[in-house]
């Protein structure tokens, strides 16, 4: 009996080892790729993306009857029309850069989550695919083309994407996936007051693009009592930027500021510059400095800050 129990249990480990040699390693998840919204009005969408962060209107490679409004050869906000009975929700998905769509896609089959059977590929040459984090939410990862266009945006308020927010219900539930599956790092965390937290980053394994839960109440979906503007202001995107002060005085006195927006620049719990701006549709535009001016409250800083 004790030579049976042996050889099954030197069966399993053995097992257990062919598995874990032929799994495929995970490829680089280097930065920010895009944040995709839905518009219920294309036309004053297209102009303050364009007037006022300055961002270049593409054709979409990846869906024809979207837009793309790039930043940087490799970074974009993708905007899509609004589906029927959307409701308050202009988050379609997040999208993070990887340096090999395939690998990845093979590395998360084979840590057992649910994947499409190939990867996809765009008209300028990009891969990617889409997948569910633990909360529903649609995550692509997008390899970019071998030999990115590059983009002429002379007006562009920023040229790099640093992060994207997100509605989250259960820190620990998302960490499953962007912490223990995909390796993202501790970047910082707080909220309105020292002891409740209520926004944590996590920067992408080998870059310093985050991603930052923004943590609401209730346990799964929107809350039947939130708004449009609330939801906006939790699904959001932040352009880097040397000065938001500095910044701010270019956009008015380019007589840029339209829309809603912060009265002016100030200093968050972070210790960065920032400046709240909102896209018709009410998706939050943030302006942060790439580096903070004050000690952040809460937690310190425990990864490098992001570049220009």
């Amino acid at each position: 009996m004790q030579t049976r129990f042996l050889s099954v249990a030197l069966f399993a480990a053995l097992t257990a080892a062919a598995v874990a040699q032929t799994a495929p390693p995970r490829p680089k998840i280097t930065g920010v790729s895009h944040i995709a919204i839905y518009t219920s009005n294309p036309a004053a969408t297209a102009h303050y993306f364009t007037f006022v962060v300055g961002a270049v209107k593409e054709p979409d490679p990846e869906n024809p009857q979207g837009v793309r409004y790039a930043v940087s050869s490799t970074q974009f906000i993708e905007v899509l029309p609004l589906p029927a009975g959307q409701g308050i929700n202009r988050l379609d998905h997040i999208a993070w850069k990887t340096t090999n769509a395939e690998e990845m896609r093979r590395y998360l089959a084979a840590k057992g989550w649910k994947t499409p059977a190939r990867v996809q590929v765009g008209s300028d040459g990009s891969r990617w695919f889409e997948v569910h984090d633990p909360e529903g939410n649609k995550v692509q990862f997008v390899q970019p083309p071998a030999h990115p266009k590059p983009v002429n945006a002379p007006n562009a308020i920023g040229h790099h994407i640093i992060h994207v927010g997100m509605m989250v219900h259960s820190r620990a539930k998302e960490d499953t996936f962007y912490r223990a599956l995909l390796g993202f790092r501790p970047y910082w965390y707080g909220g309105m007051k020292d002891n409740v937290v209520q926004w944590v980053s996590q920067q992408v394994p080998n870059g310093h693009d985050w991603l930052e839960y923004m943590i609401t109440r209730g346990t799964s979906g929107i809350p039947a009592d939130m708004t449009q503007h609330e939801l906006g202001v939790l699904d959001h995107f932040s352009i880097g930027e040397v000065s938001v002060p500095n910044t701010y005085k270019l956009l008015t006195a380019e007589h840029r500021l339209i829309g809603r927006h912060d009265a002016a620049p100030k200093i968050g719990r972070d210790g960065k510059y920032q400046l709240n701006l909102y896209a018709p549709d009410d998706t939050r535009v943030e302006l942060m400095n790439l580096h903070a001016t004050e000690k952040p409250c809460c937690s310190p800083f425990t990864a490098a800050d992001p570049s220009k």
